[in-house]
């Protein structure tokens, strides 16, 4: 996946902004793995400093805008609050609904926050890091 710098700024921003919750999002854009939009997402679960869950309207209202602009989901992030080097949780892994998805976690638990991208396969229960590029 290929993320612009403004992009991966304003997930970071909205990890610090829900801290200390869990903050999500989507990630839109073209086949070749090309990022255009960040979709940010309200978390609605009732345990938001642990877990995330994204408010379904908000979710549904994504997906709709994604497809008028021709995108496909290429990633979903969430932020580990207290993480100094983000791995997913077993819920993460259990909730990997979108197996074609790249899920970024935001660790927020160092001086500087980390990104880390993985394939999730929840069928399989695995996960696995892979790399992802920054442009400007």
């Amino acid at each position: 996946m290929f993320l612009h710098r403004e992009h991966l700024a304003t997930m970071i921003a909205h990890a610090h902004e829900t801290a200390p919750a869990e903050c999500c999002g989507l990630i839109g854009g073209v086949d070749d793995h090309l990022a255009r939009t960040i979709y940010r997402l309200r978390n609605v679960t009732p345990a938001p400093e642990s877990a995330y869950e994204a408010a379904p309207e908000e979710l549904f209202a994504a997906q709709r805008q994604m497809r008028e602009r021709g995108e496909a989901l290429l990633g979903i992030y969430h932020s580990h609050p207290r993480a100094i080097d983000p791995s997913p949780s077993e819920t993460d892994v259990r909730l990997a609904y979108y197996p074609s998805a790249i899920y970024l976690i935001v660790g927020l638990g160092g001086e500087t926050p980390v990104v880390k991208a993985f394939k999730i396969s929840e069928r399989e229960q695995l996960w696995q890091q892979v790399e992802y590029v920054i442009t400007d």
